[in-house]
């Protein structure tokens, strides 16, 4: 079971949904959080799955939920991101309840921010879109687009579902090395992101934040590491169950 939850009715008609969930590289996270941290977006949701690790991230002496939805009013978007891989058994129901967001909260696009693993990474954002139109403008705005390959992950579910529900729909990609988490990585995702959709986001201070987004991610990636280890332990401590 995986829920959207917000913590009270927003207005969301027209807004950008931004997926920035982990993948390789972390760039979805990395630009995610400073995009966050940048506009002052305000927390508006989260999204809860059993199938989610049992973790809370700490941020400024605050418990919050690891997987959580922001808002920024002044461009109107919709960013989603979680401190944790989402397990690949949740990919698929995820990505049709994000789809069910779009539609029942009247949000215009979604676009995916992620990264493609490469031998030797540009700087340059890369576009693929089943939309033509969305395809042309991101060429207009010095975008490449991709002719081969494969995209992976949330963003790509929703791309290859987003015809039938008529929802435009894109995947940025950045070209990674898979054992490297750069914060160049973001810096070309909001760069292409900026010319994109017209947005103005400060990209000097990236560097630190990206640095800082980093080391908690690799903290609670450990985290999700060590859970279940540290469950299997505590039940072997305590024996066997009362009620075996």
């Amino acid at each position: 079971m995986i829920e959207i939850r917000l913590f009270k009715k927003y207005e969301l008609d027209g807004y950008i949904l931004i997926d920035a969930f982990p993948g390789v590289g972390l760039v979805g996270p990395m630009a995610g959080s400073y995009m966050i941290e940048k506009l002052k977006m305000e927390y508006i949701g989260y999204i809860e799955s059993d199938q989610f690790p049992p973790i809370a991230a700490i941020h400024h002496g605050m418990p919050m939920f690891p997987a959580r939805i922001y808002k920024d009013d002044k461009y109107k978007l919709v960013v989603v991101m979680s401190e944790f891989v989402i397990p690949a058994m949740a990919v698929f129901q995820l990505s049709r309840e994000l789809i069910d967001f779009i539609r029942k909260n009247g949000l215009s696009k979604c676009i995916s921010i992620s990264g493609m693993p490469s031998p030797k990474p540009s700087d340059v954002a890369y576009i693929t879109s089943p939309s033509p139109t969305l395809l042309k403008e991101a060429t207009k705005a010095g975008l490449k687009t991709i002719n081969e390959g494969v995209v992976a992950g949330i963003g790509a579910v929703i791309m290859v579902n987003s015809v039938q529900f008529k929802i435009e729909s894109m995947n940025i990609l950045v070209e990674v090395n898979p054992q490297v988490m750069d914060p160049k990585y973001a810096e070309v995702a909001i760069f292409g992101l900026n010319k994109l959709i017209g947005i103005s986001i400060d990209l000097k201070d990236l560097e630190e934040e990206a640095k800082i987004v980093e080391s908690k991610m690799r903290e609670l990636l450990k985290k999700v590491k060590e859970t279940p280890e540290h469950y299997n332990k505590a039940a072997e401590a305590t024996g066997p169950s009362m009620y075996a």
